[in-house]
């Protein structure tokens, strides 16, 4: 059968591509929904509701003052949902742009990737035993040129002792992230956005909205150690999780960051499984840390 025919045989059946029709635009609203979740943006929804809503109860009301003073609004609708919802249409569109396609793409091998975990881990582990606080970011589809430029460039190859001489209070490059791009650490002391969300746990302090804000503006994988607890969290997607162990930060890292993941078909590595925040009422484990790490 050729395409022209099987093109017409689809317009014929016309209950069929009504349903496909509806599928579409319900999956397209599901994921909008999934975007606003928990954001401004769904508090802003809220009052859009409210304000169409008022316009349908002063009609039908008869409230003509009012009717009025709400239809001189609505014509500046599309106006101030762009505005207001730029962030969220923004993250949406590249979802669907070329980080879409061409995601797990790297330019590092499997084997590098793994070399680079082992280091960031041993560094993290050290890290929070000496309750150092510390961000780091990997980039993945979305450049971060932007947030690159507010730091230090460095270009070096990640290692567990320059992480741990980065984060060491007695440096000046410890205040702030890291970012690592392809193997490399490209940046230190770079300035994070912060999380715009209303409603965020009271325990989360400044470094962790940061990691949270970094991963709601981009795919980047972002590892936290607290500096008040020696807590290790990942923020990824908008979503923190914590505490997580040695091992577990390892599992979740090569799970994120492999690219071999990404090769099978399988699309972006979404954050399924991972457990919302939760106060750990059980300190963080210490470890004893190795001969000339810093102290």
């Amino acid at each position: 059968m050729g395409v022209q025919p099987a093109l017409n045989a689809l317009r014929g059946s016309a209950t069929w591509l009504g349903a496909l029709d509806i599928l579409v635009v319900a999956y397209l609203i599901y994921r909008l929904l999934l975007l606003v979740r928990g954001t401004r943006a769904w508090q802003i929804l809220g009052g859009l509701g409210t304000l169409l809503l008022a316009l349908f109860l002063s009609d039908r009301l008869q409230l003509n003052t009012l009717n009025w003073l709400l239809r001189q609004i609505v014509p500046l609708g599309p106006v101030a949902i762009v505005i207001l919802f730029y962030p969220e249409l923004r993250h949406a569109l590249e979802e669907f742009g070329p980080r879409f396609w061409s995601r797990g793409l790297g330019l590092i091998n499997r084997e590098d990737v793994g070399e680079m975990i082992d280091a960031v881990v041993a560094a993290v582990s050290v890290l929070a035993a000496h309750r150092t606080g510390a961000l780091l970011v990997f980039e993945r589809q979305t450049g971060l040129d932007e947030v690159i430029a507010t730091g230090i460039a460095l270009d070096a190859q990640v290692s567990a002792e320059l992480l741990e001489s980065i984060f060491y209070k007695g440096t000046a490059l410890h205040d702030g992230a890291v970012v690592i791009r392809q193997g490399k650490v490209v940046a230190a002391a770079c300035v994070l956005p912060l999380t715009d969300r209303p409603r965020v746990d009271g325990a989360i302090h400044t470094r962790h909205k940061a990691a949270i804000g970094m991963s709601e503006n981009s795919d980047a994988v972002v590892v936290v150690v607290s500096e008040e607890t020696g807590t290790i969290s990942l923020a990824i997607d908008g979503k923190l999780v914590r505490p997580l162990t040695e091992e577990r930060l390892r599992e979740r890292l090569n799970a994120l960051l492999q690219p071999a993941d990404i090769s099978s078909g399988l699309g972006h590595i979404r954050t399924r499984g991972l457990r919302p925040v939760r106060r750990s009422r059980r300190p963080a484990v210490r470890k004893s840390p190795p001969t000339g790490s810093p102290r």
